[in-house]
């Protein structure tokens, strides 16, 4: 796909990935997407908060 590149190690497996934001612009939705992705995953052992909780805090603050 053209504005992505693959770093890869001595073996030639893939490793990383360079993606061009300005040359895959029509890939918008599915780049959010996936940011959306590594974000969750990145969370996923984090403590979780109720929502009524999160309520409490942004009334506390008046932001709600």
């Amino acid at each position: 796909m053209k504005g992505v590149r693959y770093i890869t190690d001595s073996k030639n497996r893939k490793k990383s990935v360079v993606i061009d934001l300005k040359t895959i612009e029509k890939y918008d939705e599915n780049i959010e997407d996936l940011f959306d992705a590594i974000i969750a995953e990145s969370r996923k052992d984090e403590a979780s908060v109720s929502f009524d909780d999160v309520k409490k805090k942004l009334k506390a603050k008046h932001k709600l």
